[in-house]
């Protein structure tokens, strides 16, 4: 379902922008006048250097009769050969072709597929399968380079705590999908009952009590949802914008950053206060019991309600995960977002580091020849060119994508337009031009800024600009100190102990505020075992492992 809902994404930004899926300081990737141009003499060779690469088959792609393929090869003079897998059977897939030592020249698989971990990068580093690619960056890769030496989380990502770098990561900066736990209100639904945009807990909570008993819909049948969710991914579990008023939840791990110290959100006094104000909607029927255990095609259900719109308000990184948002549709400009409420102890919200991925989406394995690794690291180099990621991830220059005409307006405020996305036509052939996720490397914010949308936020086809407006209300409202789950490197002799304990702690964590806030446990009674059943689980020895990780990653 996690990938089914990434594809869900995926599709939609492609149809808006053409793009897949967030600090201000990175620097964008260096121009295609900067990547190399020439064919043969681009790697010494008269004939093509022929690589093989482990990849996936995605919806409407060939990668053998690609347009992209196809003009690759040319300008760098090799022949690409592509061992494919579906979507649904690449992890599997990948770690036999490794456990069997019949693997490929190089591995290029996005993140929401199947690519390397962290743990797998340190241990196939270690025994050799992959290949440091320092020194072919140095000498071969300018554009990667330069990207690193501008970006210090992006060097942070791809180097392992050996001061190699076996692999390197989608660098997709995808600004709404780094703020994901968002709440979209029924703005009509307020409007109806003459409500402000609620600013606290206590308001939103008044919200939803009118919107449960004030019949907003006028049918006069008491069918209201006032709150709903799901039990899934991409912000679409409810008690996280609602904890951030009392402490910052990270909607992952429950980790938080004092003065440089690794703490759990889960065991602060300030997490109870908030379980408690979230039981007592609860208690109060202001949220749907179904947002605990129900898929997104049940949360869309209540969303896309066929007699009446019943859905007061949903969480998720966008609205699309609960309504439709097609040509034609009814009840998507109806919801707009809530901004961060402002609670006891702040007003936080989710934030998780722009949506990179750790591990790597490229390897290159001792498989590959000298001469086809440097093959293999300048076709990546030119994918860190603005040129390069537009071609591969979106569609080749005039087929996908052109330059913008006079008038079009970037993405970005004050951002100088660069690309606009050629829209498909209905009816149409898939294009095959470009290799969607598999050329993810090098989105910065900047450089997603750049392309053109149109005003109208509640045309799908301009849906990016509706959540880059949405996701301004969240911007900078993570705290001063986040730690940095995404960009640490565990050390190889803890990373098993460490997965260990993240899995138990974790799922001890979200069972129990769930049964906290329906009952099954009481707060007043049972919090004590609560504290005490995760230092049974070494809570503090899981810390312990990521402050030793923190201190090697930042303070060195």
């Amino acid at each position: 379902m996690k990938k089914r809902l990434v594809s869900l994404l995926a599709t939609i930004l492609m149809a808006s922008m053409t793009l897949a899926a967030c600090s201000s300081n990175n620097a964008p990737a260096n121009t295609a006048s900067n990547a190399p141009t020439a064919q043969s003499e681009e790697t010494g060779a008269t004939a093509p250097v022929e690589v093989s690469i482990f990849a996936v088959q995605e919806p409407n792609i060939d990668l053998a009769t690609n347009k992209f393929t196809k003009f690759v090869e040319e300008k760098f003079n090799i022949k690409l050969k592509f061992e494919t897998t579906p979507p649904d059977g690449a992890q599997e897939k990948r770690q036999i072709s490794l456990a069997s030592g019949d693997y490929p020249d190089a591995y290029m698989l996005p993140g929401y597929i199947d690519q390397f971990t962290q743990a797998d990068v340190v241990k196939y580093g270690k025994q050799g399968v992959l290949v440091p690619l320092n020194d072919l960056i140095e000498k071969h890769a300018p554009n990667i380079k330069a990207a690193m030496e501008s970006n210090s989380d992006l060097r942070a990502f791809n180097t392992a705590p050996d001061g190699n770098i076996y692999g390197l990561v989608a660098y997709s900066q995808c600004f709404h999908c780094s703020y994901p736990n968002k709440m979209w209100i029924n703005t009509d639904w307020l409007e109806k009952l003459q409500l402000e945009m609620p600013k606290t807990p206590e308001e939103f909570k008044a919200v939803l009590t009118a919107f449960k008993t004030k019949d907003p819909n006028g049918n006069g049948i008491a069918d209201e949802v006032p709150l709903s969710g799901s039990k899934e991914d991409f912000g679409v579990r409810v008690i996280p914008f609602l904890m951030n008023g009392f402490v910052y939840d990270d909607d992952r791990n429950y980790l938080n950053l004092t003065n440089g110290k690794v703490e759990s959100a889960a065991l602060k006094p300030e997490w109870k206060e908030g379980l408690t104000y979230i039981k007592s909607l609860y208690d109060e029927g202001l949220i749907d019991p179904g947002a605990f255990a129900q898929n997104a095609e049940a949360f869309k259900k209540i969303g896309e309600n066929g007699d009446a719109q019943i859905l007061g308000a949903g969480a998720g990184m966008h609205p699309a995960i609960f309504v439709n948002i097609d040509v034609g549709n009814k009840n998507s400009a109806s919801y707009n977002p809530v901004p961060p409420l402002t609670g006891p102890h702040g007003s936080f919200a989710t934030h998780d580091g722009g949506g990179v991925a750790p591990g790597a989406k490229f390897a290159i394995t001792n498989k590959a020849s000298e001469e086809q690794q440097i093959a293999l690291i300048k076709l990546v180099d030119y994918m860190f060119t603005e040129e390069g990621q537009t071609n591969g991830a979106s569609g080749m220059e005039g087929i996908d994508w052109r330059k913008p005409k006079e008038g079009e307006v970037a993405l970005g405020e004050g951002v100088e337009p660069k690309v606009a996305t050629i829209p498909a036509v209905e009816g149409e052939a898939p294009r095959n031009a470009g290799w969607s996720g598999t050329a993810h490397f090098f989105m910065p914010r900047e450089y997603r800024d750049s392309w053109v949308q149109g005003t109208d936020i509640y045309d799908s086809a301009n849906y990016e600009r509706r959540l880059y407006q949405a996701t301004l209300l969240y911007q900078g409202h993570e705290p001063k100190e986040l730690f940095p789950l995404w960009a640490i490197w565990v050390d190889s002799a803890e990373v098993d102990e460490a997965s260990i304990l993240q899995t138990n702690i974790k799922s001890y964590i979200e069972q129990s505020a769930l049964q906290f806030v329906t009952g099954n446990k009481s707060l007043e009674k049972d919090w004590d075992a609560y504290v005490k059943g995760l230092k049974d689980l070494k809570i503090d020895r899981y810390l312990e492992i990521l402050q030793k990780a923190y201190d090697a990653s930042f303070k060195s």
